[in-house]
């Protein structure tokens, strides 16, 4: 393996990924003490990632899955589940009265759909990115970058685990974690939306 193509791949996914830490280690945080939960955040992380790179590579080849004009509309994605889990945190604030605790046990985190949902739409804007990168990169050189990637998500996952299991993280997000996350997911989906032009924006 070409270790000029590792470090180039290493470095690309540094810089085109660097929000979904902060993602993962809000989703860990909201599943913090729930059997299964790590499993089914890796799962959907996986599943997103995976999708961007499907269509990454189908568009260097040369077919276009998803139109450019589409890739502004993800935005929609992480924007309904924000406002869903928005609406729950609301809900459950109300039917507990205020009681978070109470709450916060009975929500079980994200489901490996809804982590990719958010991962693809997030990455939407990456794959504009990749495909330059890999249709110049040839099949071999394509195939170190969906590797280093795909080892990368893993590394990814743990670093998100990683920070919110942080006592002082973990305190926040335990306190915090069930409004900080609704609020990310809708401010990532308007940004896409608008960054993109969406809706004539």
């Amino acid at each position: 393996m070409n270790l000029g193509i590792i470090g180039q791949a290493v470095g690309l996914f540094a810089v085109t990924n660097i929000d979904d830490i902060l993602i993962l280690a809000l989703f860990f945080g909201q599943s913090a003490g729930h059997r299964g939960s790590t499993r089914q955040i890796v799962i959907g992380q996986y599943l997103g990632f995976a999708a961007i790179l499907a269509v990454a590579i189908a568009a260097a080849f040369g077919a276009t899955f998803l139109p450019e004009s589409a890739i502004p509309y993800l935005g929609l994605l992480p924007l309904a589940l924000g406002l869903k889990a928005a609406w729950q945190a609301w809900k459950n604030h109300r039917d507990d009265g205020g009681d978070d605790e109470e709450a916060d046990a009975r929500e079980g985190g994200p489901s490996p759909l809804e982590v990719a949902a958010v991962t693809f739409a997030n990455g939407g804007d990456n794959i504009g990115v990749y495909v330059p990168v890999f249709a110049t990169a040839g099949v071999g050189g394509m195939s170190v970058y969906a590797v280093v990637f795909l080892v990368l998500v893993a590394i990814w996952c743990c670093a998100g685990k990683f920070f919110a299991t942080r006592p002082v993280i973990a305190k926040a997000l335990s306190r915090w974690g069930h409004i900080l996350l609704p609020l990310v997911l809708i401010t990532i989906g308007l940004l896409i939306l608008i960054d993109g032009g969406a809706f004539g924006v």
